[in-house]
């Protein structure tokens, strides 16, 4: 299987090198994606911040690169508002859509609709220095990079039905504090379309227990459901 992953907010693809290290040594392909605006040595145009729209488009544009191996789109966090715009887009070219603790969007929700009080307060103070970037919150890996405020501001736009039976998991970090994925956990574990695994280490499962979700990721069903 290959697995095409979205880090969220201020992350890069680097979040996930442990995870896609373990991948790989089981045979399977993994890309990683740094989503624009958020590469290592800065944005390419910072007056100019993408928005969700430019990066579905980005990763939407890797699916349809994809060789027909069967294909898992995941997504951390704001990563969950980009991979439900390309299975939106693109379902039929995809097995298994994993949410990593993130934001499960219906049409017209946005990351900050979708959030925690505390997240939006998070955004706006980070984003007071120019109105355009959200500073890196503290605590995150010095790789992390502003993120550009649209992006958690912007609706998604959804037309509903990806067209063909698509597997979906939804893996919860567990009940840390400020999250704003319990009642979504909830919801989900009654929804008989949804499969629900938690590895309660946080929100960072990437960083924080790779090899619990690379279990979780080696154990999809290689077709759609």
């Amino acid at each position: 299987m290959k697995f095409v992953m979205v880090p969220g907010g201020w992350q890069g693809g680097w979040v996930f090198d442990s995870v896609a290290a373990e991948l790989n040594r089981d045979g399977h392909q993994v890309e990683a994606v740094t989503l624009s605006g958020l590469e290592l040595d800065g944005p390419v145009d910072a007056d100019r911040p993408p928005n969700l729209d430019t990066h579905i488009d980005q990763v939407a544009e890797i699916v349809e690169s994809s060789d027909g191996t069967p294909l898992a789109l995941c997504g951390h966090s704001y990563g969950g508002m980009v991979i439900a715009g390309v299975a939106d887009r693109l379902g039929d070219r995809l097995d298994q859509l994993v949410f990593i603790d993130a934001y499960v969007p219906e049409d017209g929700d946005s990351c900050w609709s979708l959030t925690s009080d505390g997240f939006r307060e998070l955004f706006v103070a980070g984003a007071r220095g120019d109105g355009r970037w959200v500073a890196v919150p503290d605590g995150l890996d010095p790789r992390a990079r502003p993120h550009p405020m649209a992006s958690f501001v912007q609706s998604v736009r959804l037309g509903g039905d990806p067209g063909h039976a698509l597997g979906r998991t939804f893996i919860s970090g567990g009940a840390w504090a400020g999250s704003p994925f319990v009642t979504l956990t909830e919801r989900l574990r009654e929804d008989s379309d949804w499969q629900v695994h938690e590895i309660p280490v946080g929100h960072n499962i990437a960083r924080r227990d790779p090899h619990g979700l690379a279990a979780v990721l080696r154990a999809l069903p290689p077709g759609s459901a």
